[in-house]
């Protein structure tokens, strides 16, 4: 249960405020596309302006998949180092692990504080889970950012599957074959772009219906990418600015 009243909470509301006040505003298209009820999101990571996209701006209550490790302040530094900043210069690690301990406990505050699920990749994972399926029944979406660091395309790494299996376990439990919603969040354009979703099938082998519904969701983000107006794409992995892909080659008349 989070504390709404001590300390960190007031510091997390201000941190939000100022982050709100100073982030480009941003706009959602394609709320059509959300169905009635509680479904899973499924987005580009786009290092933090994923989760602050979710925090922020994201319509309706949800709740946000964030790595445990953000919210525990003796598994902060390394995490952040790994995550962040190891492809940095070498001769610049000292800064950032430096900088990773300084880190350490806003991120308790703000992770612990905003609107999200603790994700364990141990055995403490059915806990996720248990807080997944308890959002869900709650009428609260919940956004997931599934990238890890193997290329997949231009416009996103590949996503990881086993977050599909909520979707077994919220079907046991409730009877309800939950939608998955596809995702583009694109920051040069200053909005979040959401997609035709698709509906787990409880019939299907899980195996299956793992790699259906991943490529699913990676093919709409890649679509909807394409589709917009030529931008920088941000990727998964901390790469320098002007290493940015686009999400389409330049049209030359």
């Amino acid at each position: 249960m989070k504390d709404k009243k001590g300390f960190s909470y007031i510091c997390f509301r201000v941190i939000r405020f100022l982050i709100w006040l100073f982030y480009p505003k941003i706009t959602v298209e394609g709320q059509e596309n959300l169905p009635e009820e509680a479904c899973i999101v499924v987005g580009n990571h786009t290092k933090m302006n994923g989760p602050i996209c979710g925090e922020l701006y994201f319509p309706g209550k949800r709740k946000i998949w964030c790595a445990h490790q953000m919210m525990y302040i003796k598994e902060v530094p390394q995490y952040a180092f790994t995550d962040f900043w190891s492809e940095k210069p070498k001769w610049s690690h000292w800064f950032y692990k430096m900088l990773s301990y300084i880190i350490a406990p806003v991120s308790v505050c703000v992770f612990t504080n905003a609107k999200t699920i603790p994700v364990f990749r141990d055995n403490r994972l059915i806990t996720t889970f248990k807080k997944t399926i308890g959002a869900l029944e709650e009428g609260e979406n919940v956004i997931i950012y599934p990238e890890c660091y193997t290329p997949h395309n231009h416009i996103v790494h590949q996503f990881q599957d086993k977050f599909i299996d909520v979707a077994k376990l919220y079907y046991k439990r409730t009877g309800k074959a939950v939608c998955f919603v596809p995702m583009y969040v694109a920051p040069d354009l200053k909005k979040v772009y959401l997609g035709v979703p698709t509906r787990f099938n409880p019939e299907a082998p899980m195996e299956a219906e793992r790699e259906r519904i991943v490529n699913y969701l990676m093919d709409e983000v890649t679509a909807i990418a394409v589709s917009l107006p030529r931008h920088r794409v941000v990727p998964y992995p901390n790469i320098p600015k002007k290493d940015y892909p686009y999400n389409k080659e330049e049209t030359v008349l």
